[in-house]
């Protein structure tokens, strides 16, 4: 009986030490879980739910598969995901209801009630690269666009405050980058996200002659032949230019032309038909979502890159055109080129 006593206290310890080490390896098999695996499960209120859908998740018990982009119910509770693989890169964390994947070029005031900012919401993006020497030819093509039409400059000579003498000016994008050309701005400033708010981007030399064109009809016109990529047409008579972009005065529009012998071995392809040139191009929204993705980093002059256009659009011979009735004359002034004696 003395030896019996004497094991109690014995067994009390064992059953401490137990529980102990029972309480140790079950902490560390609890942390020990990969933590990827909670990222793609609710955190609900209560403790038993979430047990249930993390059995769930596992063993994939449910028919109905889970919805990534909306908030989801999970018994009589509204929970948030906190991994929405559907959201956009670098944003998975977020909930959908807040994610804006987009940007715009709106100007927006420093106070106030911002659904007062935009009395109209321009619907184009008419972009020109310019140095002050030819702000007259700039203030006159600007003029040729309504206020449907957002204005964006880009300055190669660092001059931006002199043009503030046109009233135009002050609702005006400026971006002044020195002795860059068009397509180096085009990349870095006009991304697809960013222009998304406009159905058409003309991305424009500041050499051009806008009396015989109108901005409004030009987009009407585009609009009517379905046009994804376009250009006005270029005077005949003036200066160097391909067959395919010369204004014809008998139509609309075109889309094909016959060149010199031997230049086109098939009719639908450049330089007879799916071409413009880099002079005074206008893409649609989604052409443009393509084109700036060709776009290469050391694109300087852009020389060539016509003849690629036609791969961010299908069927190429369809969808690029040159507009005759709203026509342009390319004026020739190399004054970017001076820039370079400069450098």
């Amino acid at each position: 009986m003395g030896n019996s006593h004497r094991r109690k206290p014995n067994d009390r310890a064992r059953q401490i030490v137990t529980t102990i080490i029972g309480i140790v390896i079950g902490f560390f098999l609890g942390i020990s879980i990969p933590s990827a695996s909670l990222n793609k499960i609710n955190i609900p209120s209560n403790i038993i739910t979430s047990l249930d859908v993390a059995i769930t998740d596992i063993h994939g018990s449910t028919s109905t598969s889970p919805k990534t982009e909306s908030l989801e119910n999970v018994g009589s509770t509204t929970v948030p995901k906190i991994h929405v693989p559907t959201n956009p890169r670098g944003a998975e964390s977020l909930p959908p209801g807040i994610v804006v994947p987009e940007s715009d070029l709106y100007l927006r005031r420093l106070w106030g009630d911002p659904n007062e900012d935009l009395q109209k919401k321009p619907k184009y993006l008419v972009t020109f690269t310019v140095g002050i020497d030819q702000r007259n030819n700039i203030d006159a093509a600007v003029k040729k666009f309504s206020e449907d039409f957002m204005i964006m400059l880009f300055h190669y000579d660092g001059r931006t405050s002199e043009w503030d003498q046109f009233e135009w000016s002050k609702r005006a994008i400026h971006i002044s980058v020195r002795k860059q050309t068009k397509w180096w701005y085009a990349k870095r400033f006009l991304h697809p996200n960013v222009v998304s708010a406009f159905e058409y981007i003309f991305i424009w030399d500041e050499d051009l002659g806008v009396e015989h064109f109108n901005g409004d009809k030009y987009i009407e016109l585009v609009k009517k032949h379905g046009l994804e990529i376009s250009q006005p047409g270029l005077e005949p008579n003036n200066g160097l230019t391909w067959e395919m972009t010369k204004r014809r005065g008998d139509r609309e529009v075109h889309m094909d032309t016959e060149e010199r012998p031997g230049w086109c071995n098939d009719p639908h392809l450049p330089p007879c038909a799916a071409f413009v040139e880099i002079m005074a191009p206008v893409f649609s929204r989604e052409a443009w979502r393509c084109v700036w993705h060709l776009i290469q980093n050391d694109l300087v002059h852009g020389w060539g890159l016509d003849f690629a256009l036609r791969r961010c659009v299908e069927p190429a011979h369809e969808k690029i055109g040159v507009v005759d009735s709203q026509w342009i004359v390319h004026q020739v002034i190399p004054s970017l080129g001076s820039q370079v004696s400069h450098q």
